[in-house]
Formats: structure tokens, C-alpha cells, sequence
């Protein structure tokens, strides 16, 4: 399959998540309005999708029906989209603008935002439980592996350690606990939520874990490259955030030249982690995706 054919179904990927999310989040009149709004408004319409995409193709090696792995994909991109509002308010990142407008507090006030925040964090486990395909062990799995990876241990607790590092030296190890959590634990969630929606063999598991684990770390790095020398209009928000804010990242320990290095042996141990498996093309080329984003 050429590359222009996995771009096409990375894009396919992001349209069936896309119409779900928009299935899921269409209410009728109501008192709730306002918040209702600033949901769809953070939640619609932005972003690859990687999360989803990530949740859909391990679970079609894993012989997942679509609509069960899409439930658990919309789950995903609601925890991920609840983190992104809170993550920008003034409490935290204190950042204006996401996905090239402005973020979600900026547009409905903090306190719309962070109830907006929070009622998606519910959606996402109130959607597992309602699906109509998974079974009901799978929705306990689920539910399980999804609050361990947003909880406290996962990427509630990246998010701590990353503000209690600002204007602080950290060290490697630090800041690889930090990716792992804030940015990783989400991905390897949807790589697992993928697999059991399925029928995964036991080795498949632990390669998806690998898998999402490095293409994590990488993408965090990648993060950390871009606020140096990315482009504002393709990031959709300013850049020299990280040395504004004198966070530790992978340039400042590393220098660039370190970081991209450090991204590139990320991902092909990443690539190397499913090389054994039939129909590996599609992870191969977002691992190396995720190493040449601009965005």
C-alpha cells in the first residue's frame, strides 16, 4: 500500500470518529446550553485523530467489529479533548489559543470550561456503558484500563509533575516519567482498548503496548522540537511556549540535534516492535509520521 493510501485511511479513521463524536454529542433544547456548546466546540472538528486511529486499526489486526472499537475510540477522544481544555486554562498552561482558535475558556469563560472539561470526562465511560456492541466484560476491561490511564497514575499525574517542574532542572528520568504520563498513558490506552475490543493473542498485546509506548515518547519529543522551530499557523498556537514558561524538555537536556536523534531511535524501536506482525504497514507509516509532523 502506497503512503498517499495510509494517509487515506488515517483520514477515513478521523471521518468515522468524527460522524460518532457527532452522533454522541447531539442534544436537544435544553437549560445545559452553554456547556453543551463549548463541548462540541472543543471536541469537533480538529485534530488527526491519532487516538482513534489508533484504537480502530489495532483493533481491526485484532478482528474488533468497527462499531465496538469506534465506541472506544469516541471514549478515547473525549478524555483526550477534556484534557486539552483543562490543560489551557489559566490554572495550568494558561495558553489562549488550540488547534488554531481560541481555546475553550478564551470562547465560553473558565468556569463553562471546566465543566465542559468535566462533562466529557464523564461522557467517555457514560459511552462505553452504553454501547450496544461491546460486551459487558469488555466494557468493565475498558472502563478499567481507560480511568488508570486518565487517572492519577497516568495522565492526571503527568499533568502534576509538569506543573511542579516549571522554572525547575529535571532530569532525564524525570521527564520521561512526565511524557509517559501526561502523553503516553493515553496512547497506550488506545492501543489497548483497540486490542481487546477484539481478539487479541497475547504477544499482540504486549507489541501494541511497545508500540504505543515509543511512538509516545516520540511524539512528546517532536512536541518539544516544534516549539522551537515549528510555524505558528500550522500549529494552530504560539510557539517558545516551553522557554517561556522555562520547562525542561528533551532540546533543553539534549540540545536539537540530541532531541531529533532521541525521536528517531523512539520510533524505530517503535517499527521494530511489530515488524513480526502481518498488515503492519499502516502502524510502520504513523510511527514514522509522528517523527516528520509539522503540526
Amino acid at each position: 500500500m502506497r503512503n498517499d493510501s495510509y494517509q487515506t485511511k488515517l483520514e477515513e479513521y478521523a471521518r468515522l470518529t468524527e460522524k460518532a463524536l457527532e452522533e454522541k454529542t447531539t442534544w436537544g433544547a435544553c437549560r445545559q446550553r452553554q456547556v453543551l456548546d463549548a463541548i462540541r466546540y472543543s471536541l469537533l472538528g480538529g485534530g488527526k485523530r491519532l487516538r482513534a486511529a489508533m484504537v480502530l486499526e489495532f483493533g481491526r489486526l485484532c478482528g474488533a467489529p468497527v462499531p465496538a472499537a469506534l465506541d472506544l475510540a469516541c471514549a478515547v477522544e473525549m478524555v483526550h479533548a477534556y484534557s486539552l481544555i483543562h490543560d489551557d486554562l489559566p490554572c495550568m498552561d494558561n495558553d489562549d489559543y488550540r488547534r488554531g482558535k481560541p481555546s475553550c475558556h478564551k470562547k465560553f469563560g473558565e468556569s463553562t470550561a471546566l465543566l465542559a472539561g468535566d462533562g466529557l470526562l464523564t461522557l467517555a465511560f457514560e459511552t462505553i456503558f452504553s454501547s450496544r456492541v461491546l460486551t459487558s466484560q469488555q466494557k468493565n476491561d475498558a472502563a478499567g484500563i481507560l480511568a488508570q490511564a486518565s487517572g492519577i497514575f497516568g495522565m492526571i499525574g503527568g499533568q502534576v509533575i509538569d506543573l511542579e517542574s516549571e522554572g525547575q532542572k529535571i532530569d532525564m528520568d524525570a521527564l520521561n516519567t512526565l511524557y509517559a504520563l501526561k502523553t503516553g498513558a493515553l496512547l497506550r490506552c488506545a492501543a489497548l482498548l483497540g486490542c481487546i475490543a477484539g481478539a487479541p493473542e497475547p504477544e499482540f498485546l504486549e507489541a501494541s503496548q511497545i508500540y504505543a509506548r515509543k511512538c509516545g515518547l516520540a511524539f512528546q519529543i517532536t512536541d518539544d522540537i516544534l516549539d522551537v522551530m515549528g510555524e505558528e499557523e500550522k500549529l494552530g498556537k504560539p510557539i517558545g511556549s516551553d522557554r517561556e514558561n522555562k520547562k525542561t524538555t528533551y532540546v533543553t537536556l539534549l540540545g536539537l540535534e540530541g532531541a531529533k536523534q532521541s525521536a528517531r531511535q523512539q520510533i524505530e524501536q517503535a517499527k521494530e516492535s511489530v515488524k513480526e506482525f502481518e498488515e503492519n504497514g499502516f502502524l510502520l507509516w504513523v510511527a514514522d509520521m509522528i517523527l516528520t509532523r509539522d503540526h
